[in-house]
């Protein structure tokens, strides 16, 4: 079991004060609070190792070092080989980077299958490049009772016609875990690509991109303890093909070739130091061995980390559901909690998203309103001109207390 002190002990954010009070960090699917072995991955690059690449001196030595432990990291917690991660500034800049380059592969015959539940940097991109290249856009619709994806009619989208399905594992919105293994092989049985928005996901549960069998994932480290770093998965096949756009001394070898100018070396530190946390989970509370490879570890923290989520979201759920003049968006059939995370979206009545965030933030309980950056979700549930939404999302440093304080104020908002 998860002692959820211990691990608070160890993220400084969570030791500060707000306003002379402590927060509640429900800010979560915008960016976790970063782990205090992070920060000191990241001073101590910049103090001991800091240089750029492939020189003869020591420091930049280090920095080598600091790269290949940085991307072995990335391929354990992803299930990739190293030469398929790609480091990138965040999600969006890799994805926008990976249109261009698949774009020049698309034309007007071409189909590309996006959904109106995920985060617009799993759609814009893609938007932008049939734009460019004349491919056609089809949109998935979604259940709006639970705020999942219309399987059946996502299914009937992709043709032989079909070059690109994208869809999201987890909704940053309403908290809906896809079925991504599934549209994976539709995708596959037409010949088309499969792009997987993971960043939602990525702080919650196993990631296995072998066993999925998507062409592409992507997810960001600062929304799983880490820094502002994105992270791209690609089959070899695919990188090792593909035009990228890159300086002419960069090479052609991977996943260097992706990789444009000067990376952030502090940043793959600071990425590292967030997964081996994780593992940490793994062996300390755990069933993995402390000398198990790190992506056993890991596979083992997702578990512990899922459970005690699974608890806060319980709690949180049941409590809204007794408040009247609240409505949840998306899951709330306790039956079905294993197709969501804990990041839950709620209206109440005489209320805008914008009034009640304020009054949580009154109380230091720090959630976030509006769309999200989702916004064919938004607009598909009706919310997007009255504010969106406001949205509770849980971490495993969130305590029960925590969540009875938010109630508390919502009820009484």
């Amino acid at each position: 079991m998860l002692d959820v002190q211990a691990v608070r002990r160890q993220f400084p954010a969570l030791q500060e004060s707000y306003n002379g009070r402590p927060g509640a960090f429900f800010d979560n699917p915008g960016g976790t609070q970063v782990h205090a072995t992070v920060i000191q991955a990241m001073a101590d690059y910049l103090t001991r190792r800091n240089a750029n690449v492939h020189g003869a001196f020591i420091t930049s030595r280090r920095t080598d070092e600091v790269i290949a432990y940085a991307r072995q990291a990335a391929a354990d917690l992803l299930g990739a080989a190293p030469e398929e991660v790609v480091f990138g500034p965040n999600m969006t800049s890799l994805t926008f980077d990976l249109s261009h380059a698949l774009g020049h592969e698309f034309g007007p015959e071409d189909e590309i299958v996006v959904t109106r539940l995920d985060h617009d940097a799993n759609v814009a991109p893609w938007l932008l490049m049939a734009e460019d290249s004349g491919a056609q856009v089809r949109w998935a619709d979604v259940d709006l009772e639970t705020c999942t994806l219309d399987m059946e009619h996502l299914q009937s989208l992709i043709t032989p016609r079909t070059k690109l399905v994208a869809v999201g594992y987890a909704s940053n919105a309403v908290g809906t875990i896809n079925d991504v293994k599934t549209v994976i092989g539709w995708a596959q049985a037409v010949g088309a690509y499969s792009f997987i928005d993971a960043v939602q996901f990525a702080p919650h549960g196993w990631i296995d991109v072998k066993e999925l069998g998507c062409d592409f994932l992507a997810c960001s480290a600062y929304k799983f303890f880490g820094p502002h770093m994105g992270l791209l998965y690609g089959k070899r096949e695919h990188l090792a093909r593909l035009r990228a756009y890159r300086v002419r001394p960069a090479g052609d070898e991977l996943p260097g070739k992706w990789e444009t100018g000067t990376k952030n070396h502090e940043g793959m530190a600071g990425t590292a130091a967030a997964i081996d946390y994780i593992a940490g989970l793994g062996a300390q509370y755990g069933m993995a061995a402390p000398n198990a490879p790190r992506r056993e570890k890991l596979r083992a923290a997702w578990q512990v980390i899922g459970e005690y989520e699974l608890m806060l979201m319980d709690r949180l759920i049941t409590g809204l559901k007794a408040i009247p003049t609240v409505r949840i968006y998306g899951i709330t059939d306790r039956f079905d909690w294993n197709k969501r995370m804990a990041t839950v979206s709620i209206r109440k009545e005489g209320l805008t998203p914008e009034v009640l965030a304020q009054k949580l933030a009154a109380e230091n309980i720090f959630v976030w309103n509006g769309n999200f950056y989702a916004l064919s979700i938004s607009e598909r549930l009706g919310v997007e001109a009255s504010g969106g939404l406001v949205r509770i999302g849980l971490a495993h440093y969130n305590t029960l207390e925590e969540v009875e304080r938010c109630l508390t104020v919502i009820d009484r908002a």
